[in-house]
């Protein structure tokens, strides 16, 4: 029986988890794959009809509408903070320029990610590994082995607990662009605290204090170029389980946004970094901050670089509930959540997989 895919046809043959182990047991992710020439998506790869990406004629459901770009070289004024509100609670997301990371850390840190993914398998393999306690680890998929159809793309994180990692655990390939852009972005991270709580109507120091954004996951995915990239996609529909996200993304284009029932494409922009409210960061502002949903599609053309830093709480704060902030309930608008640690969330996230179904509502409080 042949495989259709516009049909969602498999022969009846086909073992998936054998197919997917097996791919597993290479450590040479889609890039290997790509090296050895394929023509054709692997099976596992394929959406579901109901998932692929479909563009129809005319305007295809993408609209050219950027999201809100905002210019952080007057600091961190009342106009500044306004407009970080605004993007926070409409959008989800939002570009920043004139952050304070120079142009050059944040081409080097590409480069770096580049040199990475490129090297030979052999070299990548030691760091290969699905146990998300190694503190630097390559994989491809982080929910390979339960996801439905697998992502067109390869990822290498480094975890900075309490934003420490020791700088000889990091690949020599791309050490040093690591730890550069690291330094600059937990200093970002800071000012972003700092804005976020003001625009919440809260003292500046509210984040930090409660340990909020402490830990810091830099998470660089590679997607190469894919032959058959109708079929399949470089990341699924998601929002993210962190409290926020700073990512910085080369020209290749392809990540999008959903907003208004609607795609948009989230445009490079040159110097800007992107930043999108996370899941905790929704719960902890009881839907007052909003975390989107994002995709990012395959391309013929390739490969795309992006370095995404995602932000959890302090090590001794990850097993302790957040809740929603007191000061945002009353009897008209009670909690929409219940209380949950990070550990909790992260748990639940990850044994679902990237099903393209956010896990928010799995926390919500349930009234009679």
């Amino acid at each position: 029986m042949e495989f259709t895919p516009a049909a969602g046809r498999l022969p009846s043959c086909y073992d998936r988890e054998k197919e997917v182990a097996e791919f597993d047991e290479t450590k040479a992710g889609v890039k290997g794959l790509v090296d050895s020439g394929i023509v054709v998506v692997p099976l596992f790869f394929v959406r579901t009809p109901e998932n692929l990406v479909l563009v129809p004629a005319g305007d295809a459901g993408f609209i050219q509408v950027q999201v809100p770009v905002i210019d952080f070289s007057g600091g961190e004024g009342c106009e500044v903070v306004e407009q970080v509100r605004r993007a926070s609670e409409t959008w989800g997301f939002f570009q920043i320029v004139n952050h304070g990371v120079p142009l050059n850390v944040m081409e080097e840190m590409l480069a770096g990610a580049r040199r990475f993914h490129e090297q030979p398998t052999a070299v990548k393999r030691v760091f290969y590994s699905r146990d998300f306690k190694k503190k630097v680890r390559f994989y491809c998929n982080g929910d390979l082995l339960i996801s439905k159809a697998a992502n067109w793309r390869d990822s290498v994180s480094f975890e900075y607990h309490d934003s420490m990692l020791d700088s000889d655990e990091l690949p020599l390939v791309c050490r040093k662009a690591v730890e550069e852009y690291m330094g600059y972005v937990l200093e970002l991270r800071d000012r972003l605290s700092e804005m976020l709580s003001a625009a919440l109507g809260l003292s500046k120091d509210y984040l930090s204090n409660n340990k909020c954004m402490k830990t810091a996951t830099l998470v660089s995915h590679y997607y190469p170029a894919c032959p058959e990239p109708e079929l399949t996609i470089g990341a699924t529909r998601h929002s993210d389980p962190s409290f926020l996200t700073i990512l910085l993304q080369d020209d290749a284009g392809g990540l999008q946004v959903f907003h208004q029932n609607r795609w948009i494409d989230v445009l490079p922009t040159p110097g800007a970094l992107v930043v999108n409210i996370g899941d905790l960061m929704q719960l902890l502002t009881n839907d007052k901050f909003r975390s989107v949903e994002h995709r990012v599609l395959a391309s013929r053309i390739g490969p795309r670089v992006s370095a995404a830093c995602f932000f959890y709480p302090s090590v001794e704060k990850k097993c302790i509930p957040y809740g929603p902030v007191k000061e945002f309930l009353s009897k008209e608008n009670p909690p929409i959540y219940r209380e949950t640690a990070a550990t909790e969330y992260l748990a639940y996230y990850r044994s679902k997989g990237l099903d393209g179904m956010s896990a928010l509502p799995h926390f919500k409080l349930q009234y009679e």
